[in-house]
């Protein structure tokens, strides 16, 4: 029988190939640890076998057998079987979308596939474009350019250029290696082409689609997750991804068939802000994107909106325009292939072609705020899009029409417009707008909306108790492998909205002598060198190489001056002497005074948002590492090594402020556990001056959550008159062991920590 989720702890688990080791019997040394902490479940990320030296697990390579390198199938069954004893259990991350195919002799399935062409009997498994050669070939665009076929070599039964094998199918090995080639089911390409042959995970060509709509690919990727269930090794799952399927909702309803009533399944959709989850669906609910947005948002002070747009200057005000410009973009130039695909699936099923058919495509899909737009909820929304559309560029019309008659029919050209706009959507906005807007950039995360200055304490309130209704189970979070900054670095990147004008004056102060090489570069950057910047100002060398790789990745990303397709030598040279000039002159002491201004404030809206997150209706996740101050930035920094000894320590000790909510927290979840799985959400309003700087709700009859915010302010002002109406009873503060009872001034009841966690005592 599953063990109830309570909570979950996120590991991201990785073999000793990948440059430092994570594996099961590691994860089984820290239940101990966590189980003191209060974690209910592991939350382990994939651990099927992933290509190796693989630092993240999500290019698996064979999706029925257990990683080697990470300890195989026994090792899992130790893991599991050791949390049993402690009454925990295992939540496991699921990669239902692509396998990795850049080592194509590690991918069985893709490999049979490369030999023996449509013959092969998984070659129905892949989303394989077999009518893009003419020869019917596969295309597969791994060459940096079309001439390098010429250095093909016959090894034996494999054809090798560099580290890339591919197989020779049988009796056709003779020869010089571009004639071996030449007799191939596969044809190499150079990859600027922007062909490519198969479905891939948005434009990651080492991550070939998978076909699960067919209950034969279904049932051979899904047979290892239907024994853990059996047998009971895991608890639930987390689904990556499922709006790159064809079917997501089919999908979803043979995985519940497949795991039963019981296991608690939870999806990576990332929904706009005004997108519900799909209510017919038959899981607990998203991966918390939507929760992480309201909770951090709640500490965003709007009245530094003004100041912010304006330092942002134009670049934040053409925000939509460039939103739709890079949808454009990823539609016509990064995802081409996709396009071209779709339009010959249209063109098909309309009986008719139109030369305007992909500027169509692509202009549709800048109307579109979702990721996918075909889950039953959303039925009005293309119809909508197509009028939004033709009268934006009424000579599309034509073009839109051949469009909507192919969509009547269903089939092959409504799945691939679905999974074409997620794409886009990732590409243009979470892949590069999110590392152009520098207006306020904690505000730029995945399932955010930058031009929403923060979430207001009624929106915050009216979206929990609708969370409590509906998707009581659903996870929440505030740091994820794929989240943009950790909460902590968001959360003092942040207090900024509490002081413009401060902000304004020291970017003014260092671009005058560390003059960034773009204004618009340099006002992102900059907010993020101050997000992970050390409070005693030493700079150390880990320091250092972090923030090169991180400004690395931003700038290429944001696809101003440089990107990684063409890289930018000049430019990026020139950033990263400008960190140089940053790190080691004066503006470093100038840093170190602001962080140690801020920092303070930093730590109140961590410590409350973090509250929030594990007692807001849902399953909170605690991502590895963030029981203690985190300060990490985009993956891969966010998967480094986690010090353990230090936690454990501390743990131990209770000294440090936000181990100490999160253990408390836990803990309390664990003793409470049908207030927190099936209670209510009823908002408590402070009354006072100050009362715009509470956040306080209950949770059922007998746990009350309130935080502080804006406390820059608070500062000035101090709470005064405001107090906060505790409900009849004596309530004693988990976290302090403080009394009170009856209306209580904010002023006493916050003076140990910002934020505090009562339980009503019973008689």
């Amino acid at each position: 029988m599953a063990l109830p989720v309570l909570s979950t702890y996120r590991l991201q688990l990785r073999g000793e190939s990948s440059g430092f080791g994570f594996t099961f019997a590691d994860a089984e040394n820290l239940l101990d640890y966590l189980d003191g902490l209060g974690v209910t479940h592991l939350y382990l990320s994939p651990v099927m076998t992933a290509a190796s030296g693989s630092a993240h697990g999500y290019d698996v390579t064979d999706p029925t057998t257990v990683a080697p390198e990470l300890g195989g199938a026994e090792g899992l069954a130790r893991l599991s079987a050791a949390a049993r004893e402690r009454g925990m259990g295992l939540v496991v991350d699921v990669v239902p979308n692509h396998v990795g195919i850049d080592k194509p002799e590690q991918n069985p399935w893709w490999w049979e596939v490369l030999r023996h062409g449509r013959a092969s009997p998984y070659a129905a498994f892949f989303d394989i474009d077999w009518d893009l050669d003419a020869d019917g070939r596969i295309v597969l665009p791994v060459l940096d350019s079309d001439e390098d076929v010429a250095d093909l070599k016959v090894d034996g039964d494999r054809l090798r250029l560099g580290g890339l094998a591919l197989p020779i199918a049988s009796g056709t090995g003779e020869g010089t290696g571009p004639e071996v080639h030449d007799r191939q089911h596969y044809r190499l390409v150079g990859w600027r082409n922007g062909a490519c042959g198969y479905r891939r995970f948005f434009s990651i060509t080492s991550l070939a689609g998978l076909r699960q709509e067919d209950p034969a690919v279904f049932d051979a990727s899904h047979a290892v997750l239907a024994r853990w269930f059996r047998e009971g090794l895991v608890d639930g799952v987390r689904i990556d991804h499922p709006d790159g399927l064809s079917d997501p909702c089919g999908y979803l309803a043979r995985l519940r068939e497949l795991v039963g009533p019981e296991a608690w399944i939870v999806i990576e959709k990332i929904l706009a802000v005004d997108e519900a989850l799909e209510p017919t669906l038959p899981v607990a609910g998203s991966t918390g994107y939507d929760a992480l947005r309201q909770v951090g948002g709640v500490f965003v002070d709007p009245a530094g909106e003004p100041a912010l747009t304006a330092l942002a200057g134009s670049a934040g005000a053409d925000y939509q325009v460039m939103l739709a410009d890079l949808k454009v973009r990823a539609a016509t130039r990064t995802l081409a292939s996709e396009l071209a695909r779709l339009r010959r699936a249209v063109a098909a099923a309309a009986g008719t072609d139109h030369p305007l058919l992909p500027e169509a495509i692509a202009a549709l899909l800048t109307h579109v705020g979702v990721y996918r737009c075909d889950y039953p909820g959303l039925s009005a929304t293309l119809p909508t899009t197509f009028a939004e559309t033709q009268a934006a560029a009424p000579q599309l019309g034509p073009a839109l029409q051949v469009l909507a008659a192919a969509l009547a029919r269903g089939g092959e050209p409504a799945t691939r417009l679905q999974q074409l706009c997620g794409a886009v959507t990732a590409k243009a906005v979470e892949d590069c707008l999110f590392y152009r807007d520098a207006r306020l950039v904690s505000l730029n995360e995945v399932g955010g909306d930058p031009r929403r200055f923060g979430v207001g304490l009624a929106e915050f309130h009216h979206s929990a108790a609708t969370r409590a209704r509906r998707w009581p189970h659903t996870m929440t979070t505030l740091t994820t492998h794929d989240t943009k900054r950790g909460e902590d670095v968001r959360a003092r990147i942040g207090v900024l909205s509490q002081v413009p004008s401060l902000w304004t004056e020291f970017l003014a102060r260092w671009e005058a002598r560390a003059p960034s090489p773009d204004p618009a570069t340099g006002r992102f950057l900059w907010q993020n060198i101050f997000g992970v910047w050390p409070v005693g100002g030493q700079v150390t060398g880990e320091l250092r190489d972090r923030l090169h790789a991180y400004a690395e990745k931003a700038i290429r990303e944001a696809e101003w001056h440089t990107s990684w397709r063409d890289p930018d030598a000049a430019f990026e040279g020139a950033v990263h002497r400008w960190l140089d000039t940053v790190l080691d002159g004066p503006v470093a002491g100038q840093l170190t005074e602001l962080v140690a201004q801020l920092n303070p404030h930093a730590a109140s809206d961590a410590l409350g948002q973090k509250l929030l997150a594990l007692t807001v209706p849902g399953i909170p996740d605690v991502y590895q590492g963030t029981e203690l101050w985190d300060d990490s930035l985009v993956d891969p920094d966010n998967r480094r090594a986690v010090d353990y000894p230090a936690r454990r320590a501390a743990l131990k000790e209770l000294q440090h402020t936000k181990i100490r909510v999160v253990t408390t927290a836990l803990r309390v979840r664990r003793s409470h556990p049908e207030t927190f799985l099936r209670g209510g959400y009823i908002p408590v309003l402070a009354d006072g001056d100050a009362s715009d700087h509470v956040v306080a709700f209950r949770r059922g009859e007998d746990i009350l959550v309130a935080v502080t915010r804006w406390t820059v302010r608070l500062a000035d002002t101090g709470w005064g008159n405001t107090v906060v109406p505790l409900p009849e009873g004596s309530w004693t503060d988990a976290l302090s062991g403080a009394m009170a009872s009856g209306p209580t001034s904010a002023a006493e009841l916050f003076a140990d920590l910002p934020v505090v966690l009562l339980e009503r005592q019973r008689d």
